[in-house]
């Protein structure tokens, strides 16, 4: 994968989908400024970010006051904002787990895009691709035995629920930006697109809002509780007890962090255990919302959401020091934060279903939520369940 300068839409021989960007200005995307950081460099990621945006006129000081409606064609559109689960962990002081296995992803990435020509169409013709067989980071036994151990700490008190999250990777050869592009296309994916920079790439289908300011609204819509995408299997996510009771603890954790963060009293929750359809899959999703307390800044905001509570657990900060534990390797692109701030808009999606390329390797991330009901088995299938999708689309 080849990195020369900033990578935005100028530099790409088609035009790139940023998720959560405006749909009117797509055609007209192209990169002004960047900033990355990763684990082990100096300063506070969540602060940074702030920081960042000010310096280029983006409004993020206080959320509550109204950014304006628009922007103008001589400003800043907007920035797409990613910020992984290990700098989460890092932003409340805990430990970010297993090193990176994309090693050339950061753990933030901001990239202010104004308003240009848009790029030339790409050329036709035979398409140079490759992938190579799928490696999983664990054995499906080992995922299994991670699940006991879940259920073990569960028994003892140490935690209620905790997010299992395997990872795979694949060689390849070729530019991986159209193939990661086609997770944009998957039914469902509220957060479809991608970001790219000098030897990476991130490829996004996600059906999950973190955190989105809409009419001077935070809202988040926590994802908890997967069947299959038949009428049986909706039947079967409705009726139980097991997801039902797991979504529910989600849906408080997601309230508590929205309380910190939030004017007194305006926390609610607008629809609890929704059935909503993601390709194959029929997954539970709730809304909750809140008024922002006068003078939140986004830094304060990412510290209180990230990382998101439905793929850490509860409490969050135990859950993600059994998650360092557990898991073999890092979480990388996936679990993380993804999505746009600009004038008047802030949406951010949370980073499941989503795969990432570096130099010569693809990478996909897939889990659940594990309680003391959990079967390690169904939790196995559960996780491959989620990321074939992704799979077949990637070759």
């Amino acid at each position: 994968m080849m990195g020369h300068g900033p990578v935005g839409v100028e530099a790409l021989p088609y035009l790139m989908r940023v998720p959560a960007a405006p749909g009117s200005c797509a055609g007209s995307l192209v990169e002004r400024d960047r900033f990355e950081w990763r684990l082990g460099e100096p300063g506070d990621p969540a602060a940074l970010i702030e920081q960042f945006l000010a310096a280029h006129g983006l409004p993020v000081g206080d959320l509550a006051r109204p950014g304006g409606a628009g922007h103008h064609d001589d400003g800043p559109c907007g920035a797409a904002l990613f910020v992984s689960a290990a700098a989460g962990a890092v932003l409340v002081a805990a430990p970010p787990g297993a090193p990176n296995p994309a090693v050339a992803v950061p753990d933030v990435a901001v990239i202010v895009y104004g308003h240009g020509r848009p790029p030339a169409p790409a050329p036709s013709g035979p398409v140079d691709w490759w992938r190579g067989p799928w490696q999983p980071s664990w054995t499906a036994q080992q995922h299994a035995a991670a699940v006991d151990a879940a259920r073990a700490a569960i028994a003892r008190g140490d935690i209620y629920q905790v997010n299992v999250v395997g990872h795979a990777a694949a060689p390849y050869r070729g530019d991986p930006l159209p193939v990661l592009a086609r997770l944009g296309g998957l039914p469902g994916a509220r957060y479809g697109g991608t970001i790219a920079g000098a030897g990476w790439a991130i490829g996004c289908a996600s059906p999950e809002t973190l955190i989105e300011l809409v009419d001077g609204r935070l809202v988040t819509r926590p994802i908890k509780g997967t069947r299959p995408a038949t009428p049986a299997g909706r039947t079967e996510l409705l009726a139980s007890t097991k997801e039902r009771a797991e979504h529910i603890m989600i849906v408080d954790l997601e309230r508590n962090d929205l309380a910190r963060v939030a004017r007194t009293g305006s926390v609610r929750v607008d629809d609890l255990y929704a059935v909503r359809r993601w390709c194959d899959l029929w997954q539970a999703e709730s809304t909750v919302s809140a008024s922002p307390a006068d003078g939140l800044g986004l830094a304060d905001l990412l510290r209180a959401l990230c990382p998101g509570g439905s793929v850490t657990g509860a409490p969050k900060l135990s859950a993600l020091r059994h998650i360092a534990a557990l898991e073999p390797v890092g979480r990388g692109a996936a679990m993380g934060a993804l999505g746009w701030v600009g004038p008047g808009r802030l949406d951010l999606g949370l980073t499941i279903r989503t795969a990432a390329a570096d130099g010569d390797r693809l990478h996909v991330w897939a889990g659940g939520g594990i309680t003391w009901g959990s079967d390690p088995a169904a939790e196995v299938a559960e996780a491959r369940a989620k990321a074939a999708p992704l799979r077949t689309l990637l070759t």
